[in-house]
């Protein structure tokens, strides 16, 4: 008889990683419409934008009872010192539990074992899984020894993943898992998987580049099936990331080099449809898509200056409407360029309880930065609110305090 493959056991509230098909995590095209969308299409997990260690330290977990989701806030560390002044509070993280969490994995950027943990204990208890970026090659990350710096210091790397083994697995019952990019030669990728395969995580995803290469250069695949043989081995699950177009090509790709499962980024972002099966419709029109993204980003409040770059994504560039989009100031006008009259009323009401006035600049164009990896236009920003021109305290707006929940999934 031939023994049954070994696997890493799955914890109660983690996910199995094969056979799935997943969003990649991806800076502002990672926030929470863009994710909902995914899933909506048909993808099977959601990653979430590279979240750094230090930027989720300090926040404060609140149940927003007005969108249905967990807010992770945290007052602003510059301005007036006086508490008594009413600051608007950052956004630095939202998620929804319902329809998101036992399918969305946190991707923390961390250089740091225990920093690690301390940020990873704070969001483990809402979503599926727990994902060290050792992958991202731009400089935010790399600058503080996160992202690929990791793959240059494989004993931190392995450390970081043994305390979140060791900490957050058995407290919260989720899993832990790596993404990384390929080594210089195939010898140094096998070697540094082995290690991190031994951390005891139950997944690890290769986007098949290595370091200095550009998302324009043509991803290497012909190391895959040596790495997902060394995961087998483990038994940790292995998911492939690089030119993958939609889910017909996945299970292509994932046929022909044997690995468990396969991530999209780019395609996504341009129409995450590309989840869809033939047999469900196949790659939808701009035009629905675009349609079903402003619902989505006006049912979570989402910040008009994500909102506007993923648009720039969704509208192909030859469209009219694209350069007109590109250069709206809020929700209403957005409606009023794309012709969808029936969503113009919804539009100036989100317009409003997000702090945009006609004729004002968006938040985004103000240049404002937020304190975590996603900051260049992800969904962080100041949460407020405007009633006779005076901003609104989060209980007015329906946030209110509560302790961490671990969810049922």
């Amino acid at each position: 008889m031939t023994s049954a493959p070994k696997r890493v056991p799955i914890p109660r509230r983690g996910v199995d990683y094969r056979g799935k098909i997943v969003l990649a995590p991806m800076v502002r095209s990672g926030e929470m419409p863009s994710r909902l969308l995914a899933l909506h299409y048909g993808a099977d997990l959601v990653w979430g934008p590279e979240t750094v260690d230090r930027s989720m330290i300090g926040t404060t977990r609140r149940v927003n009872e007005t969108l249905k989701t967990i807010d992770f806030t945290r007052l602003p560390s510059n301005g007036s010192k006086d508490p008594c002044k009413n600051r608007p509070e950052s956004l630095i993280y939202r998620l929804h539990p319902e329809r998101e969490g036992a399918r969305h994995i946190f991707q923390i950027g961390t250089s740091d074992p225990e920093r690690a943990v301390q940020a990873a204990r704070l969001v483990a208890g809402d979503v599926a899984g727990i994902d060290v970026n050792a992958g991202c090659p731009k400089p935010f990350s790399t600058s503080g020894g996160m992202g690929a710096a990791l793959l240059q210091t494989p004993d931190k790397l392995c450390s970081i993943l043994e305390a979140l083994v060791k900490e957050i697995t058995p407290e919260f019952e989720i899993g832990i898992s790596v993404k990384i990019r390929l080594l210089e030669t195939p010898e140094l990728t096998e070697t540094l998987v082995r290690k991190l395969c031994a951390t005891g995580i139950t997944g690890l995803t290769v986007h098949c580049r290595t370091t200095p290469m550009r998302p324009r250069e043509r991803a290497i695949r012909e190391q895959l099936k040596m790495i997902t043989n060394i995961c087998r081995e483990n038994g940790v699950a292995c998911l492939m990331n690089g030119d993958v177009e939609g889910r017909a090509q996945a299970e292509q790709l994932i046929t022909e080099y044997g690995v468990d499962g396969a991530m999209i980024a780019t395609a996504a972002e341009t129409n995450p449809s590309c989840f869809r099966s033939e047999a469900d419709g196949g790659l939808a029109p701009w035009t629905e898509v675009v349609e079903q993204y402003m619902k989505t980003a006006f049912e979570v409040e989402n910040r008009f200056g994500n909102s506007k770059y993923l648009l720039g994504h969704l509208i192909p560039g030859k469209q009219p409407a694209h350069r007109e989009v590109t250069g709206s100031k809020c929700y209403h006008q957005v409606c009023k360029i794309l012709g969808l009259e029936k969503l113009e009323d919804l539009a100036k009401e989100v317009d409003e309880r997000i702090g945009i006035t006609p004729g004002a600049e968006t938040q985004g164009r103000r240049g404002k930065k937020n304190k975590s990896a996603l900051a260049a236009g992800g969904n962080q920003g100041k949460i407020r609110s405007l009633e006779a021109g005076h901003k609104k305290n989060l209980s007015e707006r329906g946030v209110q305090n509560q302790a961490p929940v671990a969810l049922n999934v």
